[in-house]
């Protein structure tokens, strides 16, 4: 019975992986089975916590709808709970060892999103990115397994480049919902004004805080490059994809000119393809030099 549960909760997951990540839901099939598993429950987890922050419920009610996913987590183990992605996620954590902790920072991480639309610095922000993109990196190694300490430091680094591209790529939709992730006293160092900002002002100013913040994210996905070799080899390539992925985003934000208001910047199809195509190649030799 509990086998037959279970396998329908990892279906589940990756049901709601497929609908809502299909980028990295072919890059997870990159992974061997219990991996792939692990990554898709993770992602569903994700999954609700931002379904609830980004509905149209009122504040209250998403605080309360948090509120009982913090409880759900922390007894995950419970023979009560029933949820299919809580049951997922329990065998997951069980299996890979995963700091329950990091699931928690998630939810404050996006908690946050409800009460906090503006950050005074980047330590603010820096905090803000560790939540909700740099404590999925150290889920992922941790399910991916890494032969290194330094690993942790570098999944984190790496989250922030990740996280610091979201909010240069989303800038528009974020504006639309009252949110600014670009550190206030940062806008104003270029001489620039939030007013300016939510007009969509896109003048020199404008050009040269984005690129500030774009050599920012450069430095983050450059000193993380280290990460790939500690990881273990039947997983890299999805790291090194996710990596990828994100700085073409980035560097197309930077060939756009920051031009982020008039289009949304995103990977076309084929790039997309080569992109997978050469670690896929990468993952089937890695394969080969496990099984020798």
């Amino acid at each position: 019975m509990y086998n037959n549960n279970i396998n329908y909760a990892y279906k589940y997951c990756e049901d709601i992986t497929k609908q809502n990540a299909k980028n990295f839901y072919y890059a997870f099939k990159l992974l061997p089975k219990p991996k792939r598993l692990a990554i898709y429950a993770t992602y569903a987890f994700c999954r609700i916590c931002d379904d609830i922050v980004d509905s149209l419920d009122k504040n209250e009610s998403k605080l309360d709808k948090l509120d009982k996913l913090k409880i759900s987590l922390i007894n995950i183990n419970s023979k009560k709970n029933h949820n299919p992605i809580f049951l997922a996620l329990s065998d997951a954590i069980t299996k890979f060892n995963i700091p329950k902790n990091y699931y928690l920072e998630l939810i404050l991480g996006v908690q946050s999103d409800i009460s906090k639309h503006r950050f005074n610095n980047f330590n603010e922000l820096s905090k803000y990115c560790y939540q909700v993109a740099s404590v999925v990196g150290l889920i992922c190694i941790e399910i991916f397994g890494y032969k290194d300490s330094n690993a942790k430091k570098l999944a984190i680094e790496l989250g922030y480049a990740m996280q610091i591209t979201n909010i240069l790529r989303d800038l528009k939709e974020d504006l639309t919902l009252g949110r600014i992730y670009i550190p206030l006293d940062e806008i104003n160092k270029f001489n620039y004004s939030e007013d300016e900002l939510l007009k969509s002002l896109t003048n020199d100013n404008f050009k040269l805080l984005m690129k500030f913040q774009a050599e920012r994210a450069q430095k983050y996905y450059t000193n993380s490059k280290p990460l790939f070799n500690m990881i273990n080899k039947d997983s890299r390539a999805c790291i090194e994809l996710m990596h990828h992925t994100y700085n073409k985003i980035l560097n197309l934000i930077i060939e756009h000119n920051f031009n982020v208001f008039d289009q949304r910047i995103k990977i076309s199809k084929f790039e997309k393809t080569i992109i997978f195509m050469k670690l896929w190649k990468k993952n089937i030799t890695n394969k080969i030099m496990i099984l020798q």
